[in-house]
């Protein structure tokens, strides 16, 4: 167990956040089947590194009782954001983040497909690292997959590194960790709510100049490729390039830390 990982009774309190405390936001859309299976994962993990965790659950808008579930739980550390329309992952994320209060925040998926191989070497790394991705192409990583899911996931991340300039192997692996005060920074330029949320965050943190770092993940796809949503997702990622190869507008707003951005198309 993690020794500097522990809870006070009176926390001490860096950037408005607790020291040592970690948030861990969870987005979920219809994940009725699953949510609560991912809870005891999550805490499962969690609770193995460290005494002072919050799970922040972010209903999506869902419509298969996925808020009624996790209410039901009526645990102490288990926080609901709920609201009634679903309006995608970045503004999920977003949400969550309001609500959250640690020094540290983990992003992890509703289903819990993919989990940090050790959440502990996560924790750790963000005393070198600003951001901790977990990639499913690093060399340690343990990956189950269908083999088209794992070729549009490579296609597309070739091409999103080259249009946005993102360093990172692997963008869209639902597990990243993250100190607060990157993400407190980086949400007010971020435009996209939806399908590209992770490339524009790494985007955008890499514009900051943020360190980025990679750990293995394992990883357990069963759902197959959405074409309708790869599509949304290269129209999101081709949004990206054009706002800072073109228009340089995350550049020029860097400054004043404010989003002003309109998207042309709103899904």
């Amino acid at each position: 167990m993690l020794e500097e990982l522990p809870r006070l009774r009176h926390p001490e309190v860096i950037d408005g956040f607790v020291k040592g405390r970690v948030s861990i936001i969870m987005p979920a859309y219809n994940e009725a089947d699953c949510i609560c299976k991912s809870i005891v994962e999550v805490r499962s993990q969690f609770a193995a590194v460290c005494n002072d965790y919050e799970i922040i659950v972010v209903d999506d808008g869902s419509v298969d009782g996925t808020r009624t579930l996790v209410e039901g739980l009526r645990d102490d550390d288990v926080k609901l954001v709920s609201y009634e329309r679903n309006q995608g992952k970045g503004h999920a994320v977003r949400n969550g983040f309001f609500h959250a209060t640690g020094e540290f925040i983990f992003m992890v998926d509703g289903d819990a497909e993919i989990m940090g191989e050790d959440v502990g070497s996560y924790v750790r790394a963000l005393n070198e690292a600003d951001i901790v991705v977990g990639s499913k192409r690093h060399p340690l990583s343990i990956v189950r997959a269908p083999l088209l899911r794992r070729f549009l996931s490579l296609a597309f991340n070739m091409l999103e590194r080259h249009l946005t300039g993102v360093k990172a192997t692997d963008s869209q692996a639902g597990f990243k960790a993250m100190k607060s005060l990157v993400l407190y920074r980086v949400l007010p330029l971020a435009a996209g709510k939806r399908f590209a949320f992770d490339v524009e965050l790494l985007a955008i943190a890499s514009l900051l100049g943020f360190r980025v770092r990679e750990l293995p993940v394992r990883v357990d796809l069963r759902a197959q490729v959405n074409v309708g949503q790869v599509w949304r997702m290269m129209l999101d990622v081709l949004g990206i390039a054009y706002r800072i190869r073109l228009r340089r507008w995350y550049q020029k707003n860097i400054a004043r830390m404010s989003n002003t951005y309109t998207p042309i198309i709103k899904w």
